[in-house]
């Protein structure tokens, strides 16, 4: 009897956040195990005749379901502070829901809002909103827009002072805007760290981007446009059109990174060293 009480112990997890993923990878499995599609694309990701998600967004299908980004993606998901802080005069933290109310003779009828951002940490990213009169179905919706949102990244090394040639941050100088907030994201050198607003940063993070400078003007007190207008400049990067030459300089990818081969890196070592030798003896 102790035996059997010891190997349970050992087996459940003891952290809470390790009992709360587990009950939401089973609840996931559930979920697309039930799943029914009902749209094309949904019923050929069923199938298994679709196996990448950039194969739907490269033909500019738009996913109308959110189980095809669980089935084809590994995505993790988060809540972004976009409430009223708690407090008098505001001195309190941030909360995740935004409440309103609406005056009537019935009295008042409060409205919660809230944000949610879902990535792979690996060149795609989502951002999505939700709206309810209860706090639980906003949630979900904001998770359910966040995953019909998703779209492909471009990352790459275009800080002028770094030349690493490794994916860790944005290629080029973006902006987006929304409303009267405008946000400019500027390429930074490896291990420079997110350089931009806390809430801007979980969204970038979700995307896989490392190093970033950040420039932001209007009224940037609203978080929901400056989220949205992050989300702007993302979606930018892609639009843009780059020469294959700066594409290798750069090391520009769009979705997911190929993980390089030791056989590669070597040989890349080697034709390095190899112009280091040539340079030295032009020198001399």
């Amino acid at each position: 009897m102790q035996r059997m009480k010891n190997q349970r112990r050992k087996d459940t997890p003891k952290n809470p956040e390790e009992v709360k993923k587990t009950r939401r990878e089973q609840e996931k499995e559930t979920n697309l195990d039930s799943w029914v599609p009902r749209t094309s694309t949904g019923k050929a990701v069923k199938a298994r005749e679709i196996t990448d998600i950039d194969f739907i967004l490269d033909q500019g299908q738009s996913i109308l379901e959110p189980e095809i980004t669980d089935t084809l993606l590994q995505v993790e998901t988060d809540l972004l502070l976009i409430g009223q802080s708690r407090g008098k005069f505001g001195g309190g933290q941030r909360r995740v829901f935004r409440q309103t109310q609406k005056k009537t003779r019935e009295g008042n009828k409060p409205k919660f809002a809230t944000m949610a951002v879902v990535g792979d940490k690996n060149g795609h990213v989502g951002v999505g909103i939700g709206k309810a009169k209860e706090t639980v179905p906003a949630r979900e919706k904001a998770m359910r827009q966040a995953k019909l949102n998703i779209v492909k990244i471009r990352r790459g090394c275009g800080g002028w002072q770094c030349n690493c040639k490794e994916p860790h941050t944005i290629p080029f100088e973006v902006s987006g805007k929304c409303g009267s907030v405008e946000i400019t994201l500027i390429p930074a050198p490896k291990g420079k760290g997110l350089c931009i607003h806390s809430e801007c940063a979980k969204v970038l993070e979700m995307a896989g981007i490392k190093d970033v400078w950040s420039k932001t003007r209007g009224q940037t007190k609203n978080r929901v446009n400056l989220l949205f207008a992050c989300e702007k400049a993302l979606k930018q990067l892609s639009q843009v059109k780059v020469l294959s030459r700066l594409e290798q300089e750069m090391q520009i990818t769009e979705g997911k990174a190929k993980a390089k081969n030791k056989v590669e890196s070597k040989e890349e070592a080697k034709v390095e060293a190899a112009k280091k030798e040539e340079n030295g003896t032009k020198t001399e």
